[in-house]
């Protein structure tokens, strides 16, 4: 089992795996009968506040990843949701794919929450 990320507007795989969103806004364009999706589970996702300071510009991504993590720790409702995650990664028997909306790749969420999860011992 092993944890990828990928974006909510790519063609789902068969057998694709568990697909969950950590997009705190619905993506625009994609319906939720079309989303084909596991979990969306929003309230990972970054703050309304540190999603709008951060823009997705990479120069502020360093400093978004600190405030992500710290909000992922300390934040009840963020850390109650990936509490919950971890138990869908516990109990996946197949691959767990974090989905989100950005255009950037590489400077993302998701891209952060993947490497906290792995820090914390998961592939």
């Amino acid at each position: 089992m092993v944890i990828k990320v990928e974006r909510i507007y790519e063609d789902k795989a068969q057998n694709d795996g568990v697909r969950v969103l950590v997009d705190r806004v619905w993506p625009r364009g994609v319906s939720k009968e079309n989303a084909n999706l596991d979990e969306w589970m929003k309230n990972i996702g970054p703050s309304t506040e540190l999603r709008k300071w951060f823009g997705h510009d990479p120069d502020k991504f360093e400093d978004f990843k600190k405030k992500y993590i710290d909000e992922l720790k300390n934040n009840k409702e963020q850390h109650d949701e990936l509490k919950v995650l971890e138990g869908i990664i516990n109990d996946a028997r197949k691959d767990v794919i974090l989905l989100y909306s950005a255009k950037d790749e590489e400077h993302n969420q998701a891209v952060v929450l993947q490497e906290y999860l792995k820090e914390q011992g998961y592939k």
